[in-house]
């Protein structure tokens, strides 16, 4: 990481630069790049109100640093603005979601996660893109983010005009929909900021009508507490039963309101063989995945986003899907293998999802 305070060696014409760092940008395989400063007290008021309210869960992340998540000068001195990029994900040649989702025999996987961590791609192209820059106007300061510091990543994309937050509170573009990851590079070069684009969500509330456990309580707002994406990933311990029924076959993460949403009939599929499905997770069946040892699990989710969760979150996952699931002898005697597993949490889900499938007093 440069150092925060260090400054060009000569001034260039920082107009031009911006045209450079967009076109190179691209040449990386970011589908957009756009500039913003560092200005961010509309959003940092939404951020507390939202945090004031427990909406963030179990996240203690997101208050441990205060306001710094949205104030860029604090997390990183000398930063004057920050280049925000996208880069497309939606994987191409997969197992349609609806079909997925429509087979409860099936486990469905978030889009994103299907493949190769998206930290490590988009940081490496960053990195790549800070050195295209030092190489042009000489020694800077900067610092590559992806999900890896207090960031206010899409309200920071909206500044530099890659979308909009939609009502979901995920970034959209008219011409790109929302299935794509942002990164940022906080920088200390006074480039001049993209301007911000219009709001075009309208009266559609399709994402809200949509969302399984109506986590999405009003336009712009999410309870966390509530989505399917926050307690199979997030959430550590018991999922309230309350939502077991409404997860269906998702086991990690959530789609709907994406899968959903009008503007994503413009979406392109991502050019990156990194995200590509792999162990055919666009479509395995659950009583396949919840035969994965921890061994297996750990091999299979090598440098996947998937490995964060941990072995005992996926059984508990699976295991809620699987009571969700059709009733027969090899769905009963998969979760019936792990009926005393070690992890209290996986066994208190598997009781669960058995007494979705017997009327036997045993699993009560």
């Amino acid at each position: 990481m440069s150092r925060p305070d260090d400054t060009p060696d000569s001034q260039p014409d920082w107009t031009n630069l911006v045209g450079d760092i967009k076109r190179w940008g691209e040449e990386l395989g970011f589908q957009r790049v756009g500039i913003a400063d560092t200005e961010l007290a509309a959003h940092e008021a939404h951020l507390l109100d939202w945090l004031a309210c427990d909406h963030h869960g179990t996240m203690d992340y997101m208050a441990r640093h205060g306001v710094m998540r949205a104030r860029p000068t604090e997390l990183v001195p000398g930063t004057l603005r920050v280049i925000s990029a996208r880069m497309d994900y939606f994987p191409s040649g997969t197992t349609q979601a609806d079909e997925v989702l429509d087979d409860p025999k099936l486990g469905y996987v978030s889009r994103y996660a299907l493949g190769r961590d998206y930290h490590k791609v988009l940081r490496k192209r960053l990195q790549h893109l800070a050195d295209r820059i030092q190489s042009a106007v000489g020694a800077f300061g900067y610092r590559a983010i992806v999900d890896s510091a207090p960031v206010l990543e899409k309200a920071l994309a909206d500044k530099a005009g890659l979308g909009w937050i939609g009502k979901h509170t995920n970034l959209l573009s008219r011409e790109a929909g929302s299935w794509f990851f942002l990164g940022e590079l906080y920088t200390s070069l006074p480039l001049p900021v993209d301007e911000p684009v219009t709001n075009h969500c309208g009266t559609c509330v399709a994402c809200i009508d949509i969302c399984p456990t109506r986590a999405i309580i009003a336009p712009y707002r999410l309870d966390a507490r509530r989505c399917i994406s926050y307690l199979t990933i997030e959430h550590h311990g018991s999922i309230p039963e309350e939502f077991r029924k409404p997860m269906g076959n998702r086991i990690y993460g959530c789609d709907d309101c994406q899968l959903v949403c009008p503007w994503n009939r413009y979406a392109q599929s991502s050019r990156e063989a990194d995200f590509a499905p792999r162990h055919s997770l666009d479509s395995a069946t659950l009583i396949d995945l919840f035969a994965w040892d921890e061994a297996t699990f750990l091999q299979r989710t090598e440098g996947s986003p998937i490995r964060r969760i941990g072995y005992e979150r996926w059984l508990r996952n699976i295991a809620v899907a699987l009571g969700n699931s059709p009733s027969g002898k090899e769905v009963e005697q998969s979760l019936a293998s792990r009926a005393e597993h070690a992890s209290a949490v996986v066994r208190e889900h598997v009781r669960w999802a058995l007494r979705q499938h017997t009327s036997s007093t045993q699993y009560v």
